[in-house]
């Protein structure tokens, strides 16, 4: 089974099917069609071999197919498709596997499908587990990097990792344009419909801002932190690409925290070969806020979900999950005079209490699975829970 993929929980899912199924998995494909047409290959950003080694005693993983099987594909006897969104392993036994026993080699694509969140084996669970937060360790040259980027913050104190996601792809893909320029929000909307992968055209900023479905803006943030009592001398790492609009929206929040970095001004020099290498920058990004004191996402995403379950399965580290809806109806408030300052603080502070990253259990909504917690955001069964810390 080849798998072509560009998200980390995807290439643990599929090794998960590989597993059940009892076949072979080609070490993934990554995505070189998507917007940022970055063209790392997996050994490029993972330790291909750990990654095998590691995984040898639940499934057989190759880099490459065989030559006989290889010799097939190229005569045209391979077939490629997308499976089913939010699957059980029951779909994947009853659908998938006949379709490898008559093809030999079957090309998984588009594999954003992912495995069901619930209602899965424990033992499925658990290997999804293993695979994420044990077999994909990143090459050593991202992980050097990584560490000393860690170094570096540390040694000047506390930080906060901030995944700020204002990049313009992100503005433009989601229709947010909330504080941007008319000739901006024509910008954004030029790129949306330059992308014809991208579905959604007309899309209602305003409206899809005040159901919280857009990320929070540079200026937004700054009110937050501000209001959740967060260290002015704290450093404040951006965990993203370049911003929309630069320093002109990047103004307020440095002005409160004026120890704003990134990995760019902490590496000057030794980022140079992961330069338009889009998933090798996420990847250091990614060490960072395992490693942080807090990390706060700005938006839901795939990293920001991933990164919230890890450090759940490092010990519930804090994790600030934002209810970006309320943020935005007290910013409003504020910003129009019907809210004070302390009021506002007091309500943010409030409202976060319980949405810090600690033990929970995933919330189910049968049928919805996309509306229901990620299984990677809070792999409960993977996770030493009070109760069971206190039994033991």
């Amino acid at each position: 089974m080849a798998v072509s993929t560009r998200c980390e929980p995807l290439i643990c899912d599929m090794v998960t099917v590989a597993r059940y199924l009892n076949v072979t998995l080609i070490v993934p494909e990554l995505d070189k069609t998507s917007f940022w047409a970055d063209p790392s290959e997996f050994r490029d950003i993972f330790d291909v071999d750990y990654f095998i080694a590691s995984l040898r005693d639940e499934v057989r993983i190759l880099k490459e197919l065989p030559p006989r099987l290889k010799k097939r594909v190229e005569q045209g006897y391979l077939r490629s498709m997308p499976p089913v969104s939010w699957s059980d392993i029951s779909y994947y036994h009853n659908q998938i596997l006949p379709m490898i026993k008559k093809y030999k080699v079957l090309h998984l694509n588009k594999t954003d499908a992912r495995l069901a969140n619930n209602g899965l084996p424990m033992e499925i669970q658990k290997l999804r587990c293993r695979v994420n937060f044990d077999a994909l360790r990143f090459t050593p040259e991202i992980e050097e990097l990584g560490r000393r980027v860690v170094q570096i913050l540390r040694q000047n104190g506390p930080f906060v990792v901030l995944h700020l996601r204002y990049e313009m792809d992100m503005l433009a893909f989601s229709g947010c344009t909330h504080g941007c320029s008319n000739e901006e929000a024509e910008e954004l909307t030029r790129m949306r419909y330059a992308y014809p992968w991208w579905k959604e055209k007309v899309i209602d900023s305003k409206a899809k801002r005040k159901d919280g479905l857009c990320p929070l803006t540079p200026e937004e943030i700054a009110m937050v932190l501000k209001a959740l009592d967060i260290d002015r001398h704290y450093q404040i790492y951006i965990a993203a690409g370049e911003i929309y609009g630069g320093q002109r929206r990047m103004a307020a929040l440095t002005s409160a925290y004026p120890n704003v970095v990134r990995k760019e001004t902490l590496l000057p020099s030794g980022l140079r070969f992961f330069q338009n290498h889009s998933s090798q920058m996420a990847a250091l990004d990614y060490m960072v806020s395992l490693e942080s004191d807090v990390f706060i996402p700005t938006y839901d995403g795939n990293m920001a979900k991933v990164v919230e379950g890890h450090r759940r399965y490092l010990g519930f580290k804090k994790t600030v999950l934002l209810d970006r809806k309320l943020i935005v109806e007290l910013v409003d408030e504020y910003k129009n005079g019907t809210l004070s300052w302390t009021d506002f603080s007091s309500s943010v502070k409030a409202s976060h209490t319980s949405r810090m990253g600690a033990p929970s259990r995933r919330q189910v909504i049968p049928d919805k699975p996309k509306e229901e917690d990620y299984f990677y955001a809070n792999p409960h069964e993977c996770l030493h829970q009070p109760d069971e810390l206190s039994a033991l």
